[in-house]
C-alpha cells in the first residue's frame, strides 16, 4: 500500500488509543507485526504540548520504525494546521487527523466524531492541514454522527478532494460509541466511492475477521484497536493470514513470556521508575487477565511501587501459569 509517497508493507495497522499506543507499546506491535502503528491523540493546541501527557504522546525515536504518525485532534482549521506543522517538525512522517473520537470531553469541544455533523468544516480543516504540510495527510472517521445520519460517504469524497492519502472509518456511529456490532457496509460503500487507500476498523479481533472484513469491505487494510491490549500477538497472527493464507505457528510459553517482560522494562525506560510502574500496570492487568490465578497475582502486583520489585513479582507469576490468549489459564 502507498499512503502518498510512503510505501506500507503489511495489510494490519494498530490503532490510536489515547492511553495505551505510547512509544512503547507501539515498537511492541510493530515489532509483532503492524505495518503502521499511530500515535495517541494530541490536541491542536500546540501551547499545550509542552505537559508531560502531551510531551509522551509526541514522543518519536529514531529506533521507532518508520514511518512515524502522529494524530491531532481539534476543531479550528488554523490551529490543527499549525500543529500539523509542528509534528512534522518533531518527526512526524504522516500526520493524521482525528474525527472518529466519540468521548464526551472531545465532542465538546466540537472535534473528534462531532466534527461529522459539519462538513463544510470537515472541508476547512482537510484543505488547511493538507495545504501546511509536505508529508502524506490521512483521516480517521466513524459512519456518521448517528445512525440516522451515516455520511461517511460524502465526508471520504471531501477527504479525497482536499488531498487526503488514505481514510481510516470505523464501523460505528458518533453515538452507537463502542456499543453494539461494528457493521461494514458502510465501509463498502466508502470503498465503492473513493480510490484512496482505505482501512477498516471496528471488532477486529483476529484473523478470521480480518479476513472477513477485508472481503466484505474491499479495504486495503485493518486496524486493530482494543484487541491488541493484553495480546499484541494478534498482530502476527493477522499478518501471516493475510501474507501466507494459513495460521500462523503458536508462539512458545517462552516467547510470550520474553515479550511481556520485554513491554515492561521499555514502559520503566520510558516513564521512569515512578510513574512507568503505574504505567505498567494497566498492561499487566490486561496481559493476566481476570481468572482465578490472575485475581490473586493482581493483588499482590497492585501493591507493588518500584520497578525492580514489580519485574521482579511479573516473572514469578509468569513462571508459574501459562497464558491462553494473554491472559493467565485458570
Amino acid at each position: 500500500m502507498q499512503i502518498g509517497s510512503v510505501a506500507i508493507d503489511g495489510r494490519v495497522f494498530l490503532a490510536p488509543m489515547a492511553g495505551y499506543t505510547d512509544l512503547p507499546f507501539r515498537r511492541l506491535c510493530r515489532s509483532l507485526g503492524a505495518a503502521l502503528a499511530v500515535s495517541e491523540m494530541v490536541t491542536s493546541d500546540t501551547r499545550l504540548w509542552h505537559s508531560r501527557k502531551s510531551a509522551a504522546r509526541l514522543a518519536t525515536a529514531q529506533d521507532e520504525p518508520p514511518p512515524r504518525v502522529v494524530q491531532i485532534a481539534g476543531a479550528d482549521p488554523a490551529l490543527l494546521a499549525e500543529a500539523a506543522r509542528a509534528g512534522v517538525t518533531r518527526g512526524a512522517q504522516i500526520i493524521d487527523i482525528n474525527m472518529g473520537c466519540p468521548a464526551k470531553k472531545v465532542c465538546r469541544a466540537e472535534a473528534g466524531s462531532a466534527l461529522l455533523g459539519d462538513e463544510d468544516r470537515v472541508r476547512r480543516i482537510l484543505e488547511a492541514v493538507v495545504a501546511a504540510v509536505t508529508v502524506p495527510v490521512t483521516l480517521k472517521i466513524r459512519t456518521g454522527v448517528e445512525p440516522a445520519r451515516r455520511n461517511a460517504v460524502r465526508v471520504a469524497r471531501i477527504a479525497e478532494s482536499a488531498g487526503v492519502r488514505m481514510l481510516t472509518v470505523h464501523g460505528r456511529t458518533r453515538r452507537c460509541a463502542f456499543r453494539g456490532p461494528a457493521e461494514y457496509d458502510t465501509i463498502r460503500a466508502v470503498r465503492d466511492a473513493v480510490a484512496v487507500p482505505l482501512v477498516a476498523n471496528g471488532d477486529i479481533d483476529g484473523p478470521d475477521k480480518a479476513e472477513a472484513v477485508l472481503a466484505h469491505t474491499g479495504a486495503d487494510a485493518v486496524m486493530v484497536g482494543r484487541a491488541a491490549i493484553g495480546d499484541p500477538w494478534i498482530f502476527h497472527r493477522i499478518d501471516h493470514r493475510l501474507r501466507h493464507g494459513t495460521d500462523a505457528p503458536p508462539l512458545s510459553w517462552e516467547e510470550r513470556t520474553s515479550t511481556i517482560l520485554d513491554h515492561i522494562r521499555a514502559i520503566h525506560e520510558f516513564y521512569g521508575p515512578v510513574h512507568g510502574v503505574r504505567v505498567a500496570r494497566k498492561h499487566i492487568k490486561q496481559y493476566i487477565g481476570d481468572g482465578p490465578l490472575a485475581r490473586g497475582a493482581w493483588k499482590r502486583l497492585a501493591a507493588v511501587h518500584g520497578a525492580a520489585h514489580q519485574l521482579l513479582e511479573l516473572k514469578t507469576i509468569l513462571a508459574a501459569t501459562r497464558p491462553t490468549r494473554g491472559a493467565l489459564a485458570a
